[in-house]
């Protein structure tokens, strides 16, 4: 039998090597806090719901669907950005830190939102963004005017004078949403850099006004009772202060294009970790100041190498980062033609680089991606589901996986409004928009889904909505819903928390993992990921012949709950997965 490469146990009593036998009292109660094991529903607020007929989803109707989340049983949410804008990057280009957007509502309706999912038991998280503001930002106006306090709020600079006295931009680096990261500003004379749209000037953060000013953000919105924030771009922040060139990547010979340079002077800086450290502290200490309220907890975006993900959790000297640094391996490192062996490595490679003592977190999905139908087929939305959520840690479900959504590729270019697919035209816009992942959630087979009244939505609704939808998912005899709502009841048994764990490949398309625990009948979960049947032997797996009963199955298995298998011959459907208990 193979030796697994990991078997862990996920959750241990911070500075204790004790295990936590004693502490397994029920199987509802948390062991350590509330945000180890939990799963994160991430809203899309633009597309979620609409309460009042503007065809632009709202806080109101994100409060109106509060239920739905509690009677799934998700326990946390993120919202994407509600704060002011103008709407260019659709919230990430921010103009007031401290005021909602007035499409989505106002700040009482935040307040009534936030306490209606205290009553609920669901916390919730926001959106920061923090690298960069909007052009319309009060901040960015003053730094413009060279106002004193704000002259150096953002990243300026003269430019280059050629030897023709043509001004260019200082160096070569690109956008991320393509196009230089420099724009000229007439008032001022003088280039910013932008490493998004040009209207999302970047913030200095050498400048510690600029860190006092994000500080004040973050406690303002701790003291509306906000949970923690998912923290956006975070390596981007920094920028090598020369502004040199950067070597150019060979990927591309369009010099406006991202992949044209190799970007180590304008991301994933090491000052980068010192500003997580710095705002891990304001969130620890407000905690401590607060032990009446919840932890409140930092989450981190960066597609970023796995050793400096790694360091975001805790560096080398033990000081602690990020809570969660978000693990977009789901996303980046497999595909719908992966096999078995690539599942596994993905897995495992994320847990031996994350530090003892902390959770693993799971992406599968999100509102700058490919959904999971999409990606992977929909023939394989329950199984991954099933991996996402039987995985030890931390699970962070993009609205609308629960039903299988898929992404609406024809939308049409007028149609079209995300900036990097306006940004390269209407012959390429296809393959870069990300407004197919976007469109509004099916809650019914009514008009617009259900989401909205109105006679136009900012986004179409998915035409397949009068058969996709969760109303009819919930009266369905089985139904991704069930299958997803079936897996959060699952998750609630202590062994799914504090159970140890190993992974392996049973043949090049079925691999297997298994939740054990002393004194609990282990979990397993075996998944083919090929388009053809597979006969599997998970004898050697489990060390001993024993018998699987079934605890979930997919909507189209021909495996009922409670059907006891033999683990020696395991027939499973092309893309089918199973979740089971041994007995």
């Amino acid at each position: 039998m193979r030796a697994p490469l990991i078997q862990i146990l996920l959750f241990s009593l911070l500075n204790s090597g004790s295990i936590m036998a004693g502490l397994v009292k029920s199987d509802t109660e948390d062991f350590i806090d509330w945000w180890p094991h939990t799963v994160f529903y991430q809203i899309y607020p633009r597309s979620f719901k609409d309460s009042n007929g503007d065809g632009i989803g709202d806080l109101k109707g994100i409060t109106s669907k509060l239920r739905y989340l509690a009677d799934t049983g998700i326990t946390a949410t993120w919202l994407s950005p509600i704060f002011q804008s103008p709407m260019i990057d659709f919230g990430y280009d921010i103009s007031d830190y401290k005021a909602i957007q007035p499409e989505y509502g106002t700040m009482q309706d935040f307040e009534e939102l936030i306490d209606t999912a205290f009553e609920l038991g669901i916390k919730v998280v926001l959106n920061f963004v923090p690298n960069h503001s909007s052009d319309q930002h009060e901040w960015f106006k003053k730094s413009a005017a060279r106002e004193p306090g704000y002259e150096d709020f953002y990243v300026w600079h003269d430019g280059i004078v050629q030897e023709n006295g043509t001004r260019v931009p200082p160096n070569n680096w690109p956008s991320v949403f393509y196009g230089s990261a420099w724009e000229w500003h007439e008032g001022r004379e003088q280039y910013y850099l932008h490493q998004f749209t040009k209207e999302q000037p970047d913030l200095n953060y050498r400048n510690p006004k600029v860190v006092q000013a994000m500080d004040d953000v973050l406690l303002f919105w701790l003291n509306k009772g906000v949970a923690g924030f998912r923290i956006d771009a975070v390596n981007h922040l920094f920028e090598d202060e020369s502004l040199k060139d950067e070597p150019l990547s060979g990927k591309t010979t369009d010099s406006l294009s991202y992949d044209y340079t190799k970007h180590i002077y304008s991301r994933d800086l090491p000052e980068v970790l010192e500003m997580i450290h710095h705002w891990r502290q304001l969130l620890d200490d407000f905690s401590a100041k607060h032990p009446e309220r919840p932890t409140r907890i930092m989450m981190t975006e960066a597609y970023a190498g796995l050793t400096q993900l790694a360091d975001y959790y805790e560096d080398s000297n033990g000081v602690r980062g990020s809570h969660l640094p978000f693990n977009f391996h789901f996303i980046t490192d497999v595909k719908g033609d992966s096999d078995a062996r690539d599942y596994v490595y993905n897995v495992e490679k994320w847990l031996i680089y994350m530090p003892r003592g902390h959770a693993a977190d799971w992406v599968m999905g999100n509102h700058d991606n490919p959904r999971v139908a999409s990606r992977f087929g929909p023939a394989s939305v329950d199984a991954m589901n099933m991996l996402l959520l039987t995985l030890p840690g931390v699970a962070v479900t993009y609205n609308g996986e629960e039903l299988g959504m898929v992404d609406y590729r024809e939308l049409s270019w007028e149609e079209t409004v995300d900036p990097p697919a306006r940004n390269v035209g209407e012959k390429l816009y296809q393959e870069v928009s990300r407004d197919p992942v976007r469109t509004p959630f099916q809650w019914n087979n009514e008009t617009n889904a259900g989401f909205s009244t109105a006679a136009k939505t900012w986004l179409p609704v998915h035409p397949n909505y009068l058969e996709l939808n969760l109303e009819a998912q919930k009266v369905a005899n089985r139904s991704h819903y069930q299958v997803y709502k079936d897996l959060l009841e699952l998750r609630k048994s202590a062994i799914m928390r504090v159970g140890r764990f190993n992974i392996e490949p049973l043949t090049r398309w079925v691999f297997a993992f298994k939740r054990s625990y002393p004194n609990f009948e282990s979990i397993i979960t075996v998944i083919n990921v090929s388009d053809k049947e597979q006969l599997v032997d998970l004898s050697e797996f489990l060390s001993q012949p024993k018998k699987l009963v079934v605890e979930v199955s997919g909507v189209d298995s021909k495996y009922q709950p409670g059907q006891s298998l033999a683990a020696s011959a395991l027939l499973l459907a092309a893309r089918e997965g199973l979740v089971c208990r041994l007995v």
